[in-house]
């Protein structure tokens, strides 16, 4: 059977046509695991009406506050192998649970994700479809932890895992928002596989009052602090040389956790500017200085496009090894 836990926090106008979705599936052996998250519209009742014609679904009050409570609780009660999440104000492709258990079926150790198609009522906002275009890319070439500095990876309401899977990650208890981030690098971390289906199985909602629009969890979108202590836990390595290149803002963020760290790395820049006067105690060097730098690891944290061509430029004449881009 196929578990689905789904926060519901204030989806009233889209949760019958989420469920009705879910309800609609070619495959029937699942079970819905919705946690009402301090909702003050009318979601219950929706809800209720639902569960009470189909013993499929169940409801729950979250005991906690915000999305990380109400995914604990909702995995609490969970019966199935499979675990998949989704979000209150979405719709699933009618085959999405037979496809992706399928997938997982075969490769049962992997987590098992597909392609998404972002929707609105209104236009649809071109950030929204690049990142949908970012995230698809993934499928096509099967390789979704190279971008892992850049953005979350793995969608957070299209993905399904074995039970035992994600209690490896520590099941959604020791999350961090973003959570769907967090659980990404979790996966990362202990080198579990991410494979995709090469099909849209999940459109994804945006409006105004999507909760990553406005939940303050959500509020900084570079999670600068969740990229660096990830990187200093996975890929850091001691016996080599590291390079952060950028001094604006997120360098500087980037370059303080670092520091606190204790971890040693070259500050480098483009703008000459910023050479007169340390940074943290730190000097900075032209980013053309590193090119003779060997074997080093290098942290982009830069993202304008005459920079890129810069970086571009640079990096075809030097010895990096690695490169994380963080923006």
């Amino acid at each position: 059977m196929i578990s689905i836990v789904m926060p519901v926090k204030n989806a009233f106008k889209y949760l019958e046509e989420c469920i009705l979705s879910i309800q609609n599936q070619s495959l029937a052996d699942w079970e819905l695991i919705a946690i009402i998250d301090n909702s003050s519209d009318d979601s219950i009742h929706i809800l209720n009406k639902f569960s009470d014609s189909d013993s499929r679904i169940k409801v729950f009050n979250n005991d906690g506050k915000g999305i990380i409570d109400a995914l604990i609780l909702a995995y609490s009660k969970t019966e199935g192998e499979f675990i998949s999440r989704m979000d209150a104000d979405d719709k699933m492709h009618p085959n999405k649970l037979q496809m992706l258990s399928d997938s997982l079926r075969e490769n049962p150790k992997a987590i098992i994700t597909a392609k998404v198609s972002y929707f609105s009522d209104t236009e649809l906002g071109q950030g929204y479809l690049d990142y949908q275009n970012w995230l698809n890319q993934f499928i096509d070439q099967q390789n979704h932890y190279s971008g892992i500095y850049q953005e979350c990876v793995l969608p957070s309401p299209c993905w399904m895992m074995t039970r035992s899977t994600l209690d490896a990650l520590g099941g959604f208890k020791s999350l961090s928002y973003p959570e769907d981030y967090d659980l990404c690098f979790k996966a990362y971390q202990k080198n579990i596989q991410i494979l995709g289906v090469n099909e849209i199985l999940h459109y994804w909602r945006d409006y105004s009052e999507r909760t990553s629009r406005n939940d303050p969890n959500y509020a900084d979108n570079t999670f600068i602090e969740l990229k660096t202590s990830y990187f200093i836990a996975c890929d850091n390595k001691s016996d080599q040389p590291l390079i952060l290149w950028g001094a604006g803002k997120k360098g500087k963020k980037i370059a303080r956790l670092l520091i606190e760290s204790g971890t040693k790395f070259i500050w480098a820049t483009n703008n000459p500017k910023k050479l007169n006067v340390p940074i943290y105690d730190q000097q900075l060097v032209l980013d053309e200085e590193i090119s003779d730098i060997k074997d080093a690891q290098l942290i982009i944290a830069i993202a304008d496009r005459k920079a890129s061509e810069d970086i571009l430029r640079v990096l075809q004449a030097s010895a990096v090894d690695e490169v994380y881009y963080f923006c």
